[in-house]
């Protein structure tokens, strides 16, 4: 094939560009392929957020790529190859087998209210006839009278999946509920809205809402540990193979006494 000048010109000034942008790279210390893609749950997702920021200093030749999505939808990632690491809030299902996986932590699953709620303490029966839309009223169970405001997490969720097996057993959850797609927005809801119900993460409590004591059993890290408040699910990674290379840098990182020891910070067990 014979190039005019006007093509080799062309050609000349793409092979240049390509140059120059593989030198950047080179010398900014990151490399194609150098990132490590995490995606899955949201419960999940802001541990490893903020271990990947101190990750980072140790290692800023690779990148880190986060994302949600919720648990199943990291599991497969995972299997797909899209993600590296899928993070999940739920054990894996009998379908799910064959993967590599590993516990990082274990979290609470913390039923909340409103803070101007004066209800403190719930059975895990009365919980479960509220989700079933049975129980529809505060008053019903001691509080005011005022419509309970079930809300819960979207079909996929670790956190449901763990609510579901914690609490609901074979029961359905109701179809009223106000389905919410993160931890952050149950919080947020709730926090706005004093006859409002939800359930998120025992780490992402916070003095915007209240967790009520299950029989009498306060949700604290401490009673996650000995055994007497058992409302509680695993955090996983899921990967396809067994992780090489910068994956398996970044596991080994999350696994080691520094990253336990941000995981214990941020309220997980490990």
């Amino acid at each position: 094939m014979v190039f005019g000048k006007i093509q080799r010109k062309r050609i000349a000034i793409a092979l240049a560009a390509l140059l120059l942008t593989m030198t950047q790279l080179a010398s900014c210390g990151r490399i194609r392929g150098s990132n490590v893609v995490l995606a899955g749950s949201t419960s999940v997702q802001p541990y490893i957020e903020v271990l990947a920021e101190e990750f980072d200093l140790i290692h800023p030749e690779i990148d880190v790529d986060i994302q949600g999505g919720g648990s199943s939808a990291g599991i497969t990632a995972a299997e797909a190859g899209t993600a590296d690491l899928g993070m999940s809030s739920r054990s894996l299902t009998d379908r799910e087998q064959g993967f590599w996986v590993i516990e990082i932590a274990k979290d609470g699953l913390a039923i909340i209210v409103n803070p101007q709620n004066p209800i403190t303490d719930l059975s895990l029966s009365r919980i479960c006839a509220i989700y079933a839309g049975e129980i529809t009223n505060w008053s019903d169970i001691g509080g005011l009278n005022a419509r309970i405001h079930v809300i819960t997490r979207e079909e996929g969720s670790g956190t449901r999946t763990a609510f579901e097996d914690l609490v609901m057993s074979d029961r359905v959850i109701t179809p009223r509920a106000i389905v919410q797609d993160s931890n952050g927005a149950v919080r947020q809801l709730i926090s706005s809205d004093p006859n409002s119900i939800g359930f998120i993460s025992l780490g992402l409590v916070n003095d915007t809402v209240r967790a009520i004591k299950i029989g009498g059993v306060p949700a604290t890290r401490e009673n996650v540990i000995n055994g007497s408040y058992g409302l509680f699910r695993p955090f996983l990674f899921v990967s396809r193979d067994e992780p090489e290379g910068y994956v398996k840098v970044f596991v080994d990182f999350v696994l080691s006494a520094e990253g336990r020891r941000i995981l214990i910070d941020e309220g997980l067990i490990t």
